[in-house]
């Protein structure tokens, strides 16, 4: 067989032991190679876009470092890594029955994490990524997983495979990720990215990967009429997700949990008369919901105080709950007092999640994969009606407020109508996700207005300076008739302006213009003087007004104003062929005062005549700004640094009018270095230049607001303090 460089053949890897692979099997090794080489490679194509979109996003400059690095790792390492996970996977296939894919990998509830030092913290969060995603491929995957699996121990009936042992298992292809990430050097945080990435993009792809391993040997003659995965013991592929050694669903939870008893003294529930089963928890749980559905709008309950009525003795006998039942309670409840601790949620927009306490409560009970599974529909509604409250600002009695309305109604449907149902959590979510995406629209195109409106008048602005100076150089040393000022501070500057607009300074056109400004100058005090400076002038003079007519004819200048300037300009030529035909006492340049006093800046003859574009709208009245007369050197150089890594979209909280307003980068203008904000509706509330912004921040006028997902920084937040009471 040819060898193909870009192909890594799994026969030149032999067996280290003495079974001889079926052939099926060898016909496996080798084409799910090619499959899963093709499926790697979708996968590194994708990450750069992926990882950039997410740096683009970051609400921090620590973000946007991580993906950054992990990107330029993986552009460096995708050769490398490559061949690495496939040498694994194929590995898997010579070493049948003896690859122990977790060989590095112990139970994390066996892990004392008191005993870790920060390298070990490192590799403990890798195989917690790496055990979360073969949870995900197995739940989302089970059906080819045990049809394969079902295959492969047809074809070696004399070796014991433990699911985790079968080539192309979720655990061996993840194990081989983990030992192809190993290498990376980068932090922690990147490498995280990286697994993360691989969870997003690698998820999604495997299902034609297994349609195709299933073929293979169907084709080959084995169990081809298999359907559906026999039942019984080796069958299912599935991790355990009781003991949480190979990676169950309740890993996360587990490892919570032992952080949770770590910081509890008695936390075993003591005797009871009356002992609540989950069943009989939920249902208690049920008439507390029904309850809720008459909540104030405004009311903040705690998870503790409505769960009161169900704990507290009852016919002079206390209930108790089970130990799982009451860890889920204890999580839950730290859970939601982050989330209402959050300064960056208002009142209003606690209440309204406060009242999600129970169902979410029911949710987890019942589904303990609800902690570690980012992609959990309960987990994302509440992340969303977070963010959205985040940018919430109450509005003025009587005044329409849909997103409070919109979030209003879907808690009221929550406890109207969740019992055990997790569907109607992907409903709502989809739901409100299309009002928000609607009204993410409307406001996009709210805010490309102002964008637009802000970068034309920096054009504009600069255009205006960039067509003074020239002028302001070509007179400087011109005595320059009164006429003849009025004409070039007047409609030729509207020209040169229209014209470097619409051009780049340096077009033909532009040169052309500046040829132009400079001979019309020359033809009012033509210095210096020669025997030939009349005969240049009654040539030059037809074409300086001819262009001057069009020129003015192009931005649709008065027409009756153009030929009043014309007559006057040719009265000024009249008057220089007199002084040139009568000798008389040679003109003395104008001194530069003189021509700084000549040019008048544009904006004070802005709006004596027609523009020649249109004018933007007025800004907003309620707009603040802060100009840049601030000594750059006098404001700290970290702060400079904030201003510099504030990207379009962050949300920040600055004063105006005496309120704490929020509002969100809508643009920046590199032109002019300036940082406009506007509020939810689009509206323009605030502008700054990059030093105003700078000590804004520094004062602490401006504060930034993080815009990440509220449930993961709780959960996080958790994590960090159990482990860190536990140390105390």
């Amino acid at each position: 067989m040819a060898q193909n460089n870009n192909i890594v053949q799994f026969a030149d890897r032999k067996p280290v032991q003495k079974f001889s692979l079926p052939p099926a099997l060898v016909r496996l090794r080798d084409s799910s190679g090619r499959s899963l080489q093709k499926v790697l490679a979708n996968f590194f194509d994708r990450s750069d876009d992926v990882l950039f979109e997410l740096a683009d996003r970051a609400d921090s400059n620590r973000d946007q470092s991580a993906y950054f690095d992990a990107m330029r790792e993986l552009r460096l390492r995708r050769k490398s890594m490559m061949v690495s996970m496939l040498q694994y996977v194929s590995q898997a296939f010579n070493e049948l029955g003896r690859f122990n894919p977790l060989h590095n990998a112990g139970s994390l509830e066996e892990i004392d994490s008191d005993l870790l030092d920060p390298m070990d913290q490192s590799e403990l969060e890798q195989q917690v990524a790496i055990e979360n995603l073969i949870t995900k491929l197995h739940s989302r995957y089970e059906e080819p997983i045990r049809l394969l699996c079902s295959r492969v121990n047809h074809l070696a009936p004399s070796i014991t495979l433990s699911d985790s042992q079968m080539p192309l298992s979720p655990q061996v292809i993840c194990s081989g990720v983990s030992e192809a990430c190993s290498d990376l050097d980068i932090d922690i945080r990147a490498k995280l990215v990286v697994l993360k990435l691989f969870d997003r993009l690698l998820a999604d792809t495997l299902g034609e990967f297994y349609q195709e391993a299933n073929q293979t040997l169907a084709e080959q003659g084995v169990l081809p009429d298999l359907k559906r995965p026999p039942a019984g013991k080796g069958s299912t592929g599935r991790p355990s997700s009781a003991s949480g050694s190979e990676g169950g669903p309740a890993s996360t939870f587990s490892q919570l949990s032992e952080l949770l008893h770590q910081n509890e003294e008695g936390c075993e529930s003591a005797a009871a008369p009356e002992a609540l089963d989950t069943a009989g928890l939920m249902r208690r749980l049920n008439e507390v919901q029904a309850q809720e559905l008459a909540f104030e709008s405004d009311q903040i309950v705690t998870l503790n105080e409505l769960l009161k009525p169900i704990l507290q003795p009852e016919n002079g006998r206390a209930a108790s709950v089970g130990q799982v039942d009451h860890d889920v309670i204890n999580l839950v409840s730290m859970l939601f007092n982050f989330i209402l601790e959050d300064r960056q949620l208002n009142l209003a927009m606690k209440a309204l999640i406060s009242h999600l306490q129970i169902p979410v409560l029911k949710v987890a009970l019942l589904d303990k994969n609800f902690f570690n599974r980012g992609g959990h529909p309960t987990r994302k509604l509440l992340n969303e009606l977070a963010m959205a409250g985040a940018s919430w600002v109450e509005k003025p009695r009587g005044q329409s407020d849909p997103l409070r309305e919109k979030m209003e109604a879907i808690v009221r449907r929550v406890l109207s109508e969740y019992t055990d149902d997790v569907g109607l959590f992907d409903d709502l979510l989809a739901d409100f996700s299309h009002f928000l995406d609607l009204d993410r629209r409307r406001r996009e195109l709210v805010e490309q207005r102002l964008r637009d409106e802000e970068e034309w008048r920096a054009r504009r602005d600069t255009a205006g300076n960039d067509v003074q100076a020239m002028i302001r150089d070509q007179i400087a040393d011109r005595e320059v008739p009164e006429p003849v000022k009025a004409l070039l501070n007047g409609p030729w500057t509207k020209y040169l302006e229209a014209l470097l607009l619409r051009e780049a300074d340096g077009s033909e056109r532009w040169a052309g213009a500046c040829r132009m400004t400079e001979k019309l100058i020359w033809s009012v005090d033509p210095r210096p003087l020669s025997e030939d400076t009349r005969s240049q002038l009654l040539r030059a003079i037809p074409a300086i007004v001819d262009g001057l007519r069009k020129a003015l004819q192009e931005i649709s200048w008065d027409p009756f104003a153009t030929d009043a300037l014309i007559r006057d300009l040719e009265l000024v030529h009249v008057d220089v062929f007199h002084r040139l035909l009568a000798p008389s006492k040679k003109p003395e340049p104008a001194s530069e005062e003189s021509a700084q006093e000549s040019v008048v800046s544009s904006e004070q003859v802005a709006g004596t005549e027609s523009e020649a574009v249109a004018k933007p709208p007025q800004k907003a009245e309620q707009a603040t700004s802060a100009e840049p007369a601030i000594d750059p050197d006098a404001v700290d150089n970290q702060w400079l640094a904030k201003a510099d890594s504030l990207r379009v979209g962050s949300w920040i909280e600055l004063p105006v009018d005496g309120n704490r307003v929020r509002c969100k980068l809508a643009a920046f203008i590199k032109v002019t270095g300036k940082y406009i904000f506007v509020n939810r509706n689009g509206t323009k509330v605030a502008e700054f230049y990059r030093e105003g912004l700078a000590r804004a921040m520094a004062d602490g006028e401006v504060g930034m607001l993080d815009d990440g997902l509220i449930f993961d920084r709780a959960l996080e937040s958790i994590i960090d303090n159990l482990r860190s009471n536990r140390k105390d």
